[in-house]
């Protein structure tokens, strides 16, 4: 964790809703005049798209029914741990760019699936930004959790993550039914050792729960919307935090713990406005103050 430097980071499975509470940030930033270098957790996978199908088929042949990007082997945790290390100590440190479609690749002319080179973090940020599957991970090798300064969890009840992902899969990138129940399978693993240990590790979580029937998530043909859930928010340290005023600002909201308030799905993104910006300004402040 740095001063002077300050790290944030999102983290969730794919198909979480991690890309929501990245605008609100973006919302946040632009609103006050904040430069943040930006980080996709996809920039530190281990493989390119070719690669990684290669590299799965030989973890099959070999017994691995289970290798994935939530795993440590697929990604590059040590390389993200030295990205969060040397910014929170110098400001910048190296990065990438994964670039998932023709749109993207085509500024750099390079292939979809395929990485840019690996360049430095611009001088004169405000703070790193970091989205993706690792801004929480611990492991034998790492603990990228402890270089962070505000570390936000996004993770939907695991029926409606899986929803989302089957809509995401299936309707915007062409991939089968099959095809995405494989994924999630194999998955499964992973996703048990390495990705929900991470919300134990964040200082605030956000999880949505439809108030509509998602028993048989593989048949469901509409992603619940925000009207039809609530927004769990639990606070790691609730030291600080105003409920009163958080309570009297998103109506039908209630407190089930004392660490815990629940929102209605429409008030999330106010809800995280009214919470996370007053955290990023005194992040920012801490910063300045000791930059003076």
């Amino acid at each position: 964790m740095s001063i002077r430097h300050p790290v944030v980071a999102i983290t969730g499975s794919s198909g979480a809703g991690t890309t929501t509470v990245t605008r609100t940030f973006q919302h946040i930033f632009r609103r006050e005049g904040l430069n943040a270098a930006i980080v996709e957790g996809d920039s530190f996978h281990r493989y390119d798209r070719k690669e990684m199908k290669a590299k799965m088929a030989e973890a099959a042949v070999s017994g691995n029914q289970n290798f994935s990007h939530f795993g440590p082997e697929a990604n590059c945790l040590e390389d993200l741990e030295a990205l969060f290390r040397s910014y929170g100590q110098t400001g910048t440190g190296r990065v990438r760019k994964y670039l998932h479609d023709a749109q993207e690749a085509a500024p750099y002319k390079q292939e979809p699936g395929t990485f840019t080179p690996w360049t430095d973090v611009p001088a004169g940020t405000d703070l790193l930004f970091y989205e993706g599957l690792h801004g929480g991970a611990v492991t034998d090798k790492v603990n990228i959790a402890a270089l962070v300064d505000l570390l936000i969890g996004v993770v939907p009840i695991i029926n409606l993550e899986w929803i989302q992902k089957l809509h995401r899969d299936q309707h915007l990138r062409g991939y089968s039914q099959e095809a995405v129940v494989d994924t999630i399978l194999r998955r499964m693993p992973d996703y048990v050792n390495y990705i929900c240990p991470q919300f134990s590790q964040t200082h605030i979580n956000f999880q949505r729960v439809p108030m509509v029937d998602t028993s048989n998530p593989f048949i469901a043909k509409d992603i619940p919307t925000v009207d039809e859930s609530m927004v769990v928010i639990r606070f790691a340290k609730p030291q600080g935090i105003d409920f009163l005023y958080l309570l009297s600002m998103l109506h039908d909201s209630y407190m089930s713990r004392p660490n815990i308030i629940v929102v209605p799905g429409g008030k999330m993104s106010l809800a995280m406005q009214l919470i996370l910006t007053p955290m990023i300004l005194q992040i920012v402040d801490r910063k300045r103050r000791a930059a003076a």
